[in-house]
């Protein structure tokens, strides 16, 4: 985890300026988490994996209490000082510092990809330990690179800054047995090509579960 942390440390400020307004060209991806938003009712919701804050102030603006959390200081500190009004605590996903049964729902948007299946199980687990019965999850991954063959793509260079990053690319019949080993309950299956001139060249998924 320290390398996935100190990796994501060194993009922080880059990927807020490059990545932070990418909701605005992703209709499908609001349209998603505006169904999150409404499944949650009025419990809040925890934002796993939040980077910047830009999907945590997406889910605020749309009425939730959204709280974002992030294993990166540095994404902390930068999602911290573009919306101060909100709540952003660092946090290891596999190791939430919540309290049981504390959030309505959560988001997993792309939070999963650097994990191995054991870190992914550990923190579906949690995931699962920290949402209410019944709460709703949402799971974002990607499933494959257009550019590159294999399950797993290294990085050692981001931007121009030094990383240490394995992007993983996963089955989502995977991913929806380790939910459910968890205790989650898969309900819904979005697949998607990527979006030209908008987002890097790999095919999506996005996994809506509920808690047992």
């Amino acid at each position: 985890m320290d390398r996935i942390g100190s990796s994501y440390d060194a993009v922080a400020g880059e990927y807020a300026e490059r990545i932070g307004d990418e909701l605005d060209g992703k209709p499908l991806d609001r349209a998603l988490l505006g169904a999150l938003a409404a499944m949650c009712g009025d419990g809040p919701l925890v934002d796993a994996g939040c980077g910047p804050g830009h999907v945590t102030a997406h889910l605020a603006g749309l009425g939730a209490r959204a709280v974002g959390v992030d294993l990166s200081p540095g994404m902390v500190a930068v999602a911290r000082r573009r919306r101060p009004d909100l709540a952003f605590v660092a946090g290891d996903l596999c190791r939430l510092p919540f309290g049981d049964g504390v959030f309505g729902g959560a988001l997993a948007a792309y939070a999963v990809i650097h994990l191995d299946a054991a870190a992914r199980r550990r923190a579906f687990a949690e995931l699962h330990r920290v949402v209410r019965p019944g709460g709703p999850l949402l799971v974002s991954f990607h499933t494959a690179h257009l550019e590159h063959a294999g399950p797993v793509l290294h990085l050692s260079q981001w931007w121009g800054h030094e990383v240490d990053l394995d992007f993983r690319f996963l089955d989502p019949a995977e991913v929806a047995a380790e939910l459910a080993a968890a205790g989650w309950t898969p309900h819904a299956r979005v697949e998607r090509e990527p979006l030209p001139g908008v987002e890097a060249p790999t095919r999506r998924c996005t996994l809506l579960a509920l808690r047992g």
